[in-house]
């Protein structure tokens, strides 16, 4: 399935190894503005974009929410927090666009990567990498962010 190999999460995994995984996946479309699950909320379930638009967005105050990225390219995958213990979602997620997308229940993915520790192996490099580099790009948007706050001050 071209969309799961495109995600950063199964990059280095064979096709036959993807192929197994796009047996478990189903697929859903959701309407513009409606929201797939909410910061904190148990994580039940990976998606993958095949086409439309999906803002990320954390919480700020209980009434602002602060969009933090926009999916708008087929393969993208959220909801990650099935993955890691406490599963929960660390973000909130809203189709901004009617969206088709592929889901992957947090259970049938576990029983995979507990069956094939190879596969598991790989998805949890990646992701681990994946949060890496979005640690890196945090702290460049914070010491951009930190200089301006220097500026003003010193005026």
């Amino acid at each position: 399935m071209n969309i799961l190999s495109s995600c950063y999460l199964f990059r280095g995994l064979r096709p036959h190894k993807i192929d197994e995984l796009a047996k478990a996946v189903s697929e859903i479309s959701v309407v513009e503005n409606a929201w797939l699950f909410h910061e904190g909320d148990p994580a039940d379930h990976l998606y993958f974009l095949v086409d439309g638009a999906v803002d990320l967005l954390t919480t700020i105050e209980s009434d602002v929410e602060l969009p933090t990225v926009r999916l708008k390219t087929s393969g993208d995958c959220f909801g990650t927090g099935v993955l890691v213990e406490p599963f929960t979602y660390s973000l909130s997620a809203r189709c901004v666009e009617t969206a088709g997308l592929l889901t992957i229940d947090r259970d049938a993915l576990a029983r995979i990567m507990e069956k094939d520790s190879d596969f598991g192996r790989i998805v949890m490099k990646n992701l681990a990498q994946h949060y890496l580099d979005r640690l890196r790009e945090a702290r460049q948007e914070l010491k951009v962010h930190f200089k301006i706050l220097l500026k003003v001050m010193r005026f």
